[in-house]
């Protein structure tokens, strides 16, 4: 099954989802301390999401800030918070701009009151951008969006709104954060770590993955287009045979 092909001649994926990993890594390696790694890190968004937009790609979804990352050094929580704030300032203009949409998925209740302010303006003012929408993994786990899912369900239930019977996938996925998007096509994961930790469990269970050495602050354009391209040469079947896919050996 083929995705849309964009305007490089590549077939794009539809919904384009990065596990961002490598920051403290980088600045280790740099000799600096592990927020210079996150500030250069920042950059990295900036020209990924540009890219994104530049070649049509309509769902961008950046793991910036895990359920577990709270675990972190304060310090180091204290200025992934403060860079946030300050991309969400900054990149509005361009968002409004370019037709860009901001959604969250996680539990955001658990955000410092200043970054919740300010995510909720900028959720207000791009609202009614349709050219692309970006989502941002804040204080977001995988087992915990399917636990609330689960209990959003059971309370359905209970209050006699929600036949269990009538409980599909379809359903499921409707009581999910990502209930608004389509599950991802391709799941790019930077710096060498060969895994998802605990990101979009449900949702990827088709999803092509790529797997990159290269850190997220020395991650941009070129590699965004090097993951693309892999993702272009992928035989998504589904399940099926080749030949119920591609009828005829037609690719």
């Amino acid at each position: 099954m083929r995705s849309k092909e964009g305007s490089g001649g590549l077939a794009l994926p539809r919904h384009v989802a990065i596990i961002m990993d490598g920051n403290g890594r980088w600045a280790k390696q740099q000799g600096l301390p592990r927020t210079e790694g996150h500030h250069r890190g920042a950059r990295s968004v900036r020209e990924v999401v540009a890219c994104a937009r530049e070649l049509g790609v309509p769902f961008l979804t950046l793991y910036a800030f895990s359920v577990e990352n709270w675990g972190r050094p304060v310090a180091e929580v204290s200025t992934l918070m403060s860079l946030l704030q300050e991309f969400l300032f900054n990149e509005l203009p361009l968002m409004l701009k370019h037709g860009i949409r901001l959604r969250v998925i996680g539990e955001t209740s658990a955000m410092p009151p200043a970054v919740r302010g300010v995510l909720a303006s900028t959720l207000a003012a791009t609202e009614k951008n349709t050219d692309m929408t970006l989502t941002l993994g804040l204080s977001y786990a995988g087992r915990n969006e399917i636990v609330r899912a689960a209990r959003k369900i059971a309370e359905e239930a209970a209050r006699g709104e929600l036949n269990p019977a009538d409980v599909t996938e379809e359903a499921f996925s409707g009581h999910l954060d990502t209930s608004y998007m389509p599950d991802p096509d391709l799941i790019i994961r930077t710096s060498g770590e060969v895994r998802i930790s605990n990101f979009l469990l449900w949702q990827s269970a088709y999803a092509e993955f790529v797997f990159t050495d290269v850190l997220w602050p020395d991650f941009g354009k070129a590699e965004f287009i090097l993951a693309l391209e892999e993702f272009s040469r992928r035989n998504r079947r589904f399940g099926l045979t080749g030949e119920q896919v591609w009828p005829q050996g037609a690719r």
